[in-house]
């Protein structure tokens, strides 16, 4: 009963007037301790005095604590500026009291009547230690009546040094989150065995399903500084399979005003171990590249064409135009920039199929640089809808490029796919078709054609990492089409970083392919997103092969049969060697394929396809039989 009124009371934010009575009433105790210490526990000193000094000491308190203002901080999150204004308070004190003091032996306003100043010294000292020592015993026992035992989490800090120990610091001072520290992890002999704030420092080698068992250990913190991808991968990997959640400090360059704050330490993201280390982005020119100029972007509400605006909008732009035919998440990019109060903003819904609609932009606003992003990119549904495949990634992406073309647009930049390459399906066919067209455009006026060729993007909209993630928030199980398959993965704001400076660099008619990086297995990638959930595979999360679909490739190629690189200033960014083709006779039949397209005849429009791209080689597909008539 005393136990649940005192939790309840202490829950509530202590009155000021309440703390600044403590604190009165400490100084008043402390100034009595004071006579006791200075005559060394015995009575020889003149009592009847109190009655004239202990008032006197009230006031002193009253008027140093209103100065310094050290009744106002919240006692239970006590801190290092509270202390500080402890000390302030304390030094007020003893100076008013020592001003009293010759004020009164230089004029007489109380015979007989001093306070000796060693009693002064002592009472300043005894003042700073049980003020500071009374917060700290209030906030360890609102510590203690209001954390749930049973629901403390118990972590270990992998990091010894200055931004594991600032971590712990961190999450000592924030008692609200019922964390208990059990040590830190290092990889360093030096400082393994050793104590930090009283906790050992245990060998990483040493952490293993035992361990983390006796020790009931829920979570583990990574705090390293300038920690290099590979590393991070590497200590991911040791961990996996621990059944613990794995937490990660940013680095100090994105705390919040220098100083790290327990919000800022999230969960380990997938996107957090690609093994890759960060780009450098080394053109000049691309600061230069987008100076009062007007930038169109279509597809501009999806992942890759809302990251380049986002990107675009930190250059002295002079007007960013925005289309896209999804009206919610086109809504969702203008309150991006609105809360940003970036007003050279147009949004506009509609649809690059249609080529009235969009002339009516390029008159209006004229744009000199052009991002087309607008693109279907779903295999499996694509593979059933030919129809819209070519109507919105070869039809539209004429479109954009004839319009271009027209209004001598400086540059016209088209986002394309590591599946236009070898394509298996109808997605990477239109995509190749697509690059193949702005390609005849070239040299053809001022208009500057350039094609960027990447991977998947992690987190972009319909990829398997969101998918995976739901599939875990529903107990699974993961979802895999075939155990050996792999993609090449990059994160969003690094493709589109990618982009923008191959634009800037480009002459026209390259095809530029980025620096995947190493092929990642999708089932391997399906557990590294278990184990950081901290679930275990396949007792909490099982993964279920479903087979290949349709169009589906177990890898994806960069280039081509017969391509090869050609090497740019920046290693990420290479310029693909590609076979050359007859402008006129592509153009021809791309305008054939798009009449086609209108009947709605799936299989003559895929056998167009297929005469125009020759190395298209329908997989696990009903469009297989085309591949043995003539061609």
């Amino acid at each position: 009963m005393i136990k649940t009124s005192f939790k309840n009371l202490i829950k509530k934010n202590t009155p000021r007037w309440m703390v600044l009575m403590i604190d009165c009433y400490i100084v008043i105790n402390t100034f009595l301790f004071a006579y006791f210490i200075r005559f060394n526990f015995e009575l020889t000193f003149d009592t009847s005095k109190l009655k004239y000094q202990l008032p006197l000491v009230f006031v002193a308190a009253f008027i140093s604590f209103v100065l310094s203002g050290s009744y106002k901080g919240t006692i239970r999150h006590t801190s290092f500026r509270d202390a500080v204004n402890i000390s302030l308070a304390s030094f007020i004190i003893g100076l008013l009291l020592t001003l009293f003091v010759w004020v009164n032996r230089t004029f007489g306003i109380l015979n007989n009547f001093t306070i000796p100043i060693s009693i002064i010294a002592i009472h300043f000292l005894l003042n700073m230690l049980m003020l500071i020592v009374s917060r700290h015993l209030f906030k360890e026992l609102y510590f203690l009546f209001t954390s749930n035992v049973k629901n403390i989490k118990k972590v270990l800090i992998y990091g010894a040094g200055e931004a594991g120990i600032l971590t712990y610091l961190v999450l000592k001072e924030d008692r609200d989150n019922d964390i208990a520290i059990v040590g830190f992890i290092d990889d360093d002999k030096r400082k393994i065995k050793k104590y930090i704030h009283g906790l050992k420092v245990f060998d990483s080698k040493k952490i293993d399903e035992d361990f983390i068992s006796e020790n009931k250990i829920e979570e583990v913190i990574l705090s390293i500084q300038n920690i290099k991808p590979a590393r991070l991968l590497d200590i991911s990997n040791k961990l996996s399979g621990l059944s613990v959640i794995v937490k990660i400090v940013p680095p100090a360059k994105n705390w919040i005003d220098g100083d790290l704050k327990l919000k800022q330490i999230k969960n380990l993201k997938i996107e957090d171990l690609l093994g890759r280390d960060p780009i450098a982005l080394n053109n000049p020119i691309l600061k230069k590249e987008f100076n009062n100029k007007v930038v169109l972007i279509t597809g501009a509400a999806g992942s890759i064409g809302s990251e380049i605006s986002k990107q675009i909008s930190n250059f002295k732009f002079k007007h960013l135009v925005l289309v896209d035919q999804a009206e919610s998440d086109l809504y969702d990019i203008q309150q991006y920039f609105l809360n940003k109060n970036i007003e050279q903003i147009t949004v506009i819904v509609a649809d690059v199929r249609n080529f009235s609609r969009m002339e009516y932009v390029f008159k209006k606003y004229q744009p000199q640089i052009i991002f087309h992003a607008a693109a279907y990119k779903h295999v499996p549904l694509m593979e059933k809808s030919p129809f819209e495949a070519v109507n919105v990634n070869v039809s539209g992406t004429k479109n954009i490029a004839d319009l271009a073309l027209k209004y001598q647009a400086e540059k016209f930049v088209m986002i394309s796919t590591d599946k236009a390459v070898n394509p298996t399906n109808i997605m990477g066919a239109t995509k190749r078709i697509a690059e193949m067209y702005i390609n005849t455009l070239n040299m053809s006026g001022v208009t500057k054609f350039i094609t960027t060729r990447f991977g998947n993007v992690l987190g972009s909209n319909g990829s398997v990492i969101p998918l995976f993630k739901n599939q875990i928030e529903q107990g699974g199980p993961l979802t895999v089409t075939h155990k050996d398959i792999t993609r090449y993965f990059m994160t969003i704001p690094e493709a589109c970083e990618l982009v923008l400076e191959a634009g800037t660099m480009g002459n026209g008619g390259e095809i530029f392919v980025f620096d995947m990086g190493e092929s990642i297995k999708i089932y391997d990638l399906a557990l590294n997103m278990i184990y950081l959930s901290g679930l275990k595979f396949p007792e909490d999360i099982d993964i279920k092969i479903t087979g290949l679909r349709p169009g589906e490739k177990i890898y994806e190629e960069l280039l081509a049969d017969g391509e090869n690189t050609t090497k740019t200033y920046n290693e990420k960014i290479m310029i693909a060697n590609v076979k050359q083709i007859d402008k006129e006779v592509v153009k021809q039949k791309i305008e054939e394929l798009c009449l086609i397209n209108l009947e709605i005849n799936y299989m003559e429009t895929v056998k167009k396809m297929k005469e125009i791209v020759p190395e298209f080689i329908s997989n696990n597909s009903t469009y297989e039989k085309l591949d043995f008539i003539e061609k």
